[in-house]
């Protein structure tokens, strides 16, 4: 197993310590389920650097790096809805997006064509990585500055999570044959 592939497992493993931490009644268990999702949300950038780098992408990272990412936010998400700090029908929005485009994907892979992330998706990860921990430390420090970035980001991140998701599908419509709708 390459190195890239052993950080993306690396980041599944820290999904349930980010839970496990967030969930504890330890002292400032917040600020370091927060940490933890920060590490984990540094690898997906380090992972895919040392992939395409190295020449290291492997079936197994195509896969499993996307995967973990959608863990990592799902997890944080529901988490967040749980806890009264992000609306339900965002997160619906967001992981009905995930589910539809990884189908998408399978459907697309059978057919022997790979879809590529696409700079919007990128976006919109980002945007995801950025939100969810200030919503996570109840918007610190913008908090002070009474500007509500925490929400700001994760409409911005819905937008582009819808938004990307129409693109996927519409530049890649030709995945579905005319004759199955």
């Amino acid at each position: 197993m390459n190195l890239a592939n052993k950080i993306t497992i690396f980041r599944i493993v820290l999904v349930p310590i980010f839970l496990l931490v967030l969930y504890s009644n330890i002292p400032n268990n917040t600020y370091m389920a927060t940490a933890i999702f920060v590490i984990a949300a540094i690898t997906d950038t380090l992972d895919g650097y040392i992939a395409r780098h190295k020449n290291l992408i492997t079936n197994f990272g195509k896969f499993f790096d996307p995967l973990a990412d959608k863990i990592l936010v799902s997890a944080a998400l529901i988490y967040l809805v749980e806890v009264g700090k992000v609306p339900a029908w965002i997160v619906i929005l967001i992981m009905s997006r995930e589910f539809a485009i990884t189908g998408f994907r399978v459907i697309a892979a059978s057919e022997g064509i790979t879809i590529a992330a696409s700079p919007l998706g990128k976006f919109k990860t980002i945007t995801q990585l950025i939100a969810i921990p200030l919503l996570l430390l109840d918007n610190w420090p913008f908090h002070k500055l009474n500007v509500p970035l925490d929400m700001i980001l994760i409409y911005i991140a819905l937008f582009f999570t819808v938004l990307s998701g129409i693109d996927y599908i519409y530049k890649n419509r030709a995945v579905f044959d005319v004759n199955d709708i």
